[in-house]
């Protein structure tokens, strides 16, 4: 078990804890235990989907250092410097994934898997289909090589991305004030509920992973001013019956029809 896992098992449990306490929408607590196991009943399998395809990652750094290819082997940065440099391209190019989740009607079909929860909580940041983990692999052993990534390099940027993906998917009520000073660098909860909402103008918006400056750079950045009126999901799905692991396993096999909800536009807040 990696670093980056044992921290993310450690941040579920506290939020999950402070969430039951420090609720931002008290509604969403009564049956949130069935909610965060439905949940993590996909993640475990999504998981194992994850343990099977990680020796390709092993072996695209493996080949990339044998070989010399990527930016790191390529320029004389040292490790530090490196570390920080792939840290942000990396953030970057997950940034790029994301957004291509969306606009890729064939990506989309296993990505709506996550976007279909009609309550966000910290459980969410894990709800992804099998599918999309194998996908998302593959496309991180040709990045892992161009960047010249190690491994090293990646368990550090994937220890702090499950801090920040479990903080702002989390229905923790953090404060106004701290939430607008996170915003400056990563993506806190403000930003995130808006991409997680039914509107579709919303729902394709606010990609950052853990930088909130790309959105800003490519202009998908958004905020509401009623965030508490944010109605989480995609408009179709959120029956009981489609939260189960099971159900969720065969979404990308439905339609995709989009739901007239998500053809509303939002309020747009500048940064």
């Amino acid at each position: 078990m990696t670093i980056d896992i044992v921290i993310g098992i450690i941040a579920l449990v506290v939020l999950f804890a402070l969430e039951g306490r420090f609720a931002a929408r008290t509604a969403q607590l009564d049956g949130r235990l069935r909610h965060g196991a439905n949940n993590l009943g996909i993640a475990l399998l999504s998981a194992a989907i994850g343990a099977l395809v990680a020796p390709l990652l092993v072996a695209s750094v493996g080949l990339a250092e044998a070989r010399g290819w990527g930016l790191c082997h390529m320029a004389d940065l040292g490790w530090i410097g490196c570390a920080l440099l792939t840290f942000v391209l990396f953030d970057l190019w997950m940034y790029a994934w994301h957004r291509a989740n969306h606009e890729v009607p064939f990506l989309w079909r296993f990505h709506r898997v996550h976007h279909t929860d009609p309550a966000m909580d910290s459980t969410t940041a894990l709800r992804f289909h099998p599918g999309e983990i194998l996908l998302s692999t593959l496309a991180n052993c040709l990045v892992l090589m161009a960047l010249g990534m190690s491994l090293g390099m990646l368990v550090l940027y994937k220890s702090l991305m499950v801090l920040v993906i479990l903080l702002h998917h989390s229905n923790l009520a953090v404060p106004a004030r701290l939430d607008q000073r996170l915003r400056l660098i990563i993506v806190p909860p403000s930003m995130h509920r808006v991409h997680h909402s039914e509107r579709r103008a919303e729902t394709d918006s606010n990609y950052g992973t853990v930088f909130s400056f790309w959105d800003r750079l490519f202009g998908s950045f958004r905020l509401r001013p009623d965030p508490s009126r944010i109605r989480f999901g995609i408009g179709r799905y959120a029956e009981r019956t489609w939260q189960r692991p099971l159900q969720l396993l065969r979404l990308p096999l439905e339609p995709l029809t989009a739901d007239p909800d998500q053809q509303t536009t939002g309020s747009v807040l500048k940064p």
